[in-house]
């Protein structure tokens, strides 16, 4: 039997069940946890001695929500049935946090419950919030840090143990929209202005004013709004007149928001309006019904193993060589622009000491500056204290004098784009450096194992590439060179992990993973616009394919000149092999000045705040549309295949090593296709097959970019899906 929950009464009859998963430094809901905390109520409530309820927990936070992998299993269990398991499972946790909320009343009368109150000390997502909303008041600890949350949709699903049914009930479809369908996490003050908890208490106080009013609370008090007679839904029901004009703009709302490709968010839509119509256990089922929906779905699936299984599974060390603890104690920037600034930033917010260098003093210290904006727009969002801002800034070294990186276990060069510049760098940091001290380089197109040459050891030179802008972007991708060892990569890793970055690790090749599979995306978007599509609907594809920029976007807020610099490289590295096909279009703005949205001036037109006013008119006079447009399906196609068979041929020449780290990396690289689960899980969604057919018909007709690398022609002709070939399951992996 499980021991997640604790449970002891005290002297004033209160008992308290206080979750504490062993092992773990936030409790995570567990099959056995759910049937413990079942029992422990029904001792509870059985128990004549007992005069309330308090749920609560032992460590600083309540909960980080359910483990995912449960409904997995769950499926696997239910054989050729999965969607009655996955129904009945959910329908039990109904039953559990129904009991809670009930806690012993007469179904008629509603007499006969005890209070039951929820403390939680912390953040609370998920199942942990779900709990609190059965419960009858809600207090919360006054915690800095603490966040109060439902936030499923963020890997492809909505609450589904109740929390989409009481906060709707309790709130209205309006107010709990951003809660739901944005999977917002408000901090205490602001939930409890939101409605969703009840009480913002001193931490000290926490249990001792739960229990005070489990004490005291009255039968009134104990008895839900939805199971007295009379309730009326707040803010209407769905057939009153402000609630129909609350559902149909939900629900124009949701379309424009999800381009009609997350299926969670239209179910939640549908489970929150047929619930409003019913009474609240026929709701709860209803939610349950949607809930099965949303997870038989492939895409919700693919989200989930993505963004939760496969996510945490990198970050903790998945891909990790087996070698001692490597935490970066001080770190050393080389280069203070953007870039090497943000890292700055990162580090220090991560208790890591940093030594900012540049060429001057002025640029090292603009550097440092750029630190010290970010902290204070945190701290007049209330993200941060002005104390702890200064504290964080404090740990910043803003230098030109390389002595200054004495001492330091990890230096990180951001210099500019030029293999001399980044050797000359180099040799200046390693001559201060300990032996032990690991030399990584944050480039985005040049060869590791070629700058490593600069290096007084090649085995422990790695490249470390952020992404643009680092206090926001969550991945990092690391590159191993041909001879870095397996402490770089440690290194590394355990960085990435301090910052609270996402990793993956990839092998030294022409542009890594990330670079390689976006510049295609970006140039098939401008051969369109060379053959005369419309370039509304060259974007609008792209977005109704999940991405958050279309291609001609994207150029624009990279920069045009840059794209023009990657191009030129590109040919001078692959010679005839070069496929120039999209550089007129980019040359041509290149030529005309229009840089992108820096210049406020690019694809799109700008105005003078940098707001985007519609195309450059130039496009239509350069290249006017022709009048056989192509139909919309075959525009998505080329951009989604386009990028998808760079990721196939990445994992076919051992650039990508793993496929979770194919996937997880190009939905928080660069925005693909989050409803997918990146582009594997996309293959195994259309099956290798469908695959095969839709590349040959673009091959056909586009070109030879086109062309089904050999293994996704193997494994269609075998029936096979990436994630039961290479998964980490699988026995190839």
């Amino acid at each position: 039997m499980s021991e997640d929950f604790k449970y002891n009464v005290d002297s004033d009859g209160v008992a308290f069940i206080t979750w504490d998963v062993e092992g773990k430094s936030m409790n995570v809901m567990s099959r056995e946890g759910f049937e413990l905390l079942d029992t422990l109520m029904d001792k509870a409530l059985a128990d004549e001695a007992v005069k309330g309820i308090i749920i609560t927990s032992a460590k600083k936070d309540f909960a980080g929500g359910m483990d995912l992998n449960v409904l997995g299993a769950i499926r696997e269990e239910a054989g050729d049935n999965p969607a009655e398991g996955l129904f009945n499972f959910t329908m039990e946790g109904h039953r559990v946090l129904r009991k809670i909320e009930r806690a012993g009343m007469e179904a008629k009368t509603n007499k006969g419950g005890k209070p039951v109150a929820w403390a939680s000390p912390g953040t609370s997502a998920g199942i942990g919030t779900e709990i609190g909303l059965a419960c009858h008041r809600r207090f919360v600890a006054d915690n800095p840090k603490a966040k109060i949350g439902l936030p499923e949709i963020l890997v492809g699903i909505f609450p589904g143990a109740g929390g989409t049914t009481r906060l709707v009930r309790m709130m209205g479809a309006m107010a709990a929209s951003p809660l739901l369908l944005e999977g917002k996490m408000l901090a205490p003050a602001k939930s409890k202005a939101a409605g969703v908890i009840d009480e913002v208490v001193p931490a000290d106080e926490l249990l001792a004013r739960a229990k005070d009013w489990v004490l005291n609370a009255s039968h009134d008090d104990i008895i839900k709004p939805w199971d007295k007679k009379g309730y009326k839904m707040p803010g209407g029901a769905p057939y009153s007149p402000a609630g129909f004009m609350t559902y149909v703009g939900a629900s124009a709302m949701v379309h424009a928001k999800t381009q009609g490709v997350y299926p969670a968010a239209k179910a939640l839509l549908a489970a929150v309006y047929e619930g409003a119509l019913v009474d609240f256990d026929t709701a709860l089922k209803i939610e349950a019904r949607w809930f099965t929906s949303v997870l038989m779905n492939p895409s919700s699936s693919a989200m989930i193993r993505s963004l939760f299984i496969n996510k945490q599974a990198l970050e903790k060390g998945a891909v990790r060589p087996d070698v001692p603890d490597q935490s970066v104690k001080k770190l050393g920037i080389l280069g203070a622009g953007m870039m090497g600034a943000g890292i700055a930033y990162v580090a220090a917010r991560a208790g890591i000491e940093v030594v900012l260098i540049d060429q001057t003093l002025e640029a090292a210290e603009k550097g440092k500056a750029h630190v010290e904006d970010i902290l204070n727009k945190g701290v007049q969002r209330k993200k941060v204290s002005a104390e702890k801002a200064q504290e964080i800034a404090g740990r910043v070294l803003a230098t030109t004098d390389y002595e200054a990186l004495q001492g330091s276990d990890l230096v990180v060069e951001a210099v500019f784009e030029d293999v001399g510049v980044k050797a000359d760098v180099t040799r200046r940091a390693e001559a201060q450096l300990g032996e032990e001290a690991i030399f990584a380089t944050n480039t985005s197109t040049l060869p590791i194992t070629e700058l490593a040459k600069a290096s007084r050891s090649a085995e422990d030179f790695i490249g470390i590439h952020f992404f643009s802008p680092v206090d926001k972007m969550l991945l990092v991708e690391i590159i191993k060179g041909r001879k870095t060892g397996p402490r770089a990569v440690a290194k590394a890793l355990d960085f990435v992990r301090q910052i609270r970055k996402t990793p993956i690790v990839v092998n030294d090749a022409r542009f890594f993973y990330a670079n390689r599979c976006i510049i295609p995306y970006i140039n098939e978007g401008l051969r369109m616009v060379h053959e005369g599509v419309y370039p509304a609907m060259i974007e609008n594809g792209a977005k109704q394919l999940g991405f958050p920029l279309g291609p001609l976007q994207l150029n624009d807020e990279t920069s045009i000149d840059l794209g023009v610099k990657i191009a030129k490289a590109t040919k001078a590295a692959m010679g005839d092999s070069y496929d120039d096909s999209a550089d007129e279009v980019l040359f041509k703005l290149f030529d005309e000045g229009r840089l992108g949205r820096k210049s406020k001036a690019g694809f799109y037109n700008y105005d003078e705040k940098g707001k985007r006013q519609g195309f450059w008119e130039g496009l239509r006079e350069n290249w006017p549309p022709k009048d056989d447009q192509p139909d919309f399906m075959d525009v998505k196609h080329r951009l989604a295949m386009i990028q998808t068979l760079e990721a196939v041929r990445a994992l076919e020449e051992g650039v990508l090593e793993d496929i979770r780290e194919g996937d997880v990396g190009a939905i928080l690289g660069w925005g693909f296709m989050p409803w997918s689960g990146g582009p594997f899980s996309w293959l195994d969604i259309l099956g290798a097959g469908k695959a095969v057919e839709i590349c040959d018909d673009l091959k056909a007709r586009y070109g030879a970019r086109f062309e089904a690398p050999a293994l996704l022609r193997e494994m269609a002709e075998k029936g096979e899906s990436f994630y039961g070939r290479f998964g980490a399951d699988s026995n190839a992996a």
